[in-house]
């Protein structure tokens, strides 16, 4: 396929860092961010006194860090790590990004960065660079993607129990809270200093978190971040609110997760994503047909682009072991290729509201689906469906749970190879990006697989 990536480079001006440095003159250290495969952000941490350097540099940073496993060690059938001899590649600042950590104890501040090749190549690898090759599809139809994450998560206690998680004690009343309240002020009023705090230290970081629900669990919350249109600024908010969230929780002596299903009996944590399409003049092209308030052709074809790929891409969307545990009923999970108008029992819907306002809500993905590959396999199944004039099944009313009819691979070995033999999704994201992803995520089922669980314990040592 051609090079989509070419327009995308993002020099850093070394007069961002000045202006940084003389506006914070306490400044003491920086911490360099990048995330890697899993979403997971590493990097390391500079004396303010090297900034400048790396605005000018770059900064080296071993290419293995995406072909990393969950635990952060490096899966040599990737071929990045000892094949290559661990080689570095260069790292540059996301312009913009330079931010303080509010919550730290001593000045602190954090850049994002990006992994090149060369001086003018981005990495292959690098999530980010695979999001910016889809985006240029959508620059050759004259289309911007306006794009919002909305981001599940469980508040735990710092402490577990025998190895399992355990909601945390109000700060208020001293209680773990054990019922389900969904929408409850009085459970956001339980928690309102640490979730005050997660506000405004994502302010402070231009983040654009509005609201918080209380959402079906005990300890569960979401927060939406607000509509973007640049969808590679949209995931760098969901990776660095996600980093909030866990900083400021340790503050309040508290701990969180986004694992996507840390409690059997309780709900999973969701990472629904909303897009919508603007032309060069800034109209929606997703608008619904004002006189029959159905979805027009280009939001036809997108919806039947997302469906016919669902398969294809479900390993992005649900890059984990875990991940397939939010799939059962009774827990408001989509669980077959489908869509409606403001029903949220489908894995696509349609929200109501005005005219302009007219978007899909992918409600599918798990809040440990890395936010850059998530984002840019939608769009990569968007772009598919309008291009092929792809025609979706018929919207579905009522509960969508009572009327499966497609079933979606429901493990991560399933769906790898599903993903491994799309040549869509090859064809959009890279042959070798994907090489990659497959290979870590392999690793990961094989040693899921090699253990031994207390369950089989339990079920054989003594009955067979």
């Amino acid at each position: 396929m051609n090079d989509h990536i070419s327009g995308w480079l993002e020099l850093p001006d070394p007069a961002e860092a000045e202006t940084f440095l003389k506006q914070h003159p306490d400044l003491q250290f920086v911490d360099l961010l990048i995330a890697d495969m899993n979403g997971i952000v590493r990097g390391k941490r500079i004396d303010r006194s090297a900034l400048k350097k790396v605005y000018e540099k770059g900064v080296a940073l071993p290419a293995s860090l995406y072909g990393l496993d969950i635990l952060g060690e490096t899966v040599e059938s990737t071929g990045l790590g000892l094949e290559i001899g661990e080689a570095d590649h260069i790292c540059y600042p996301i312009p913009g990004s330079l931010t303080m950590e509010s919550w730290q104890k001593r000045p602190i501040a954090q850049l994002l960065m990006t992994m090149y090749e060369d001086e003018e190549t981005p990495f292959y690898a690098d999530p980010r660079t695979v999001l910016k090759r889809v985006l240029g599809r959508f620059e050759e139809l004259g289309l911007k993607p306006v794009t919002a994450f909305e981001l599940e998560f469980y508040l735990i206690d710092q402490e577990n129990i025998n190895g399992k998680p355990q909601p945390p004690k109000s700060p208020i009343s001293g209680k773990r809270p054990e019922s389900v309240q969904v929408y409850s002020i009085d459970e956001l009023d339980e928690y309102a200093d640490f979730l005050s705090d997660v506000i405004e230290s994502a302010r402070q970081q231009g983040l654009p978190a509005d609201t918080i629900v209380a959402e079906s669990a005990p300890g569960q919350f979401e927060i939406n971040l607000k509509h973007v249109d640049c969808p590679i600024r949209s995931c760098d908010n969901a990776t660095l609110l996600r980093r909030v969230i866990k900083s400021v929780a340790y503050d309040h002596e508290m701990d969180t997760t986004f694992m996507a299903k840390p409690y059997a009996e309780q709900a999973g944590n969701g990472m629904h994503l909303h897009i919508s399409l603007v032309d060069q003049n800034g109209k929606n092209v997703f608008a619904l047909d004002e006189e029959t308030e159905t979805p027009n052709d280009i939001m036809r074809w997108a919806l039947g682009g997302l469906l016919e790929m669902m398969d294809d891409y479900m390993a992005i969307l649900s890059p984990n072991i875990n991940s397939y545990r939010r799939f059962s009923q009774g827990f408001y999970v989509p669980t077959w290729p489908c869509w409606g108008i403001e029903n949220r029992t489908t894995a696509l819907r349609i929200p109501g509201g005005e005219a302009e306002a007219t978007r899909i809500e992918h409600r599918l993905a798990g809040t440990d689906a890395n936010p850059y590959l998530l984002m840019a396999a939608m769009l990569a199944s968007i772009h598919y469906g309008i291009t092929h004039k792809i025609e979706p099944p018929a919207p579905i009313s009522g509960n969508a749970y009572e009327q499966q009819e497609v079933v979606l691979p429901n493990n991560l070995r399933d769906a790898l190879r599903e993903l491994e033999s799309s040549g869509v999704m090859r064809e959009y994201l890279g042959d070798d990006f994907l090489n990659i992803f497959i290979a870590c995520k392999e690793h990961e089922v094989e040693q899921f697989e090699q253990t031994i669980s207390d369950l089989e314990y339990a079920w054989y040592l003594h009955t067979v």
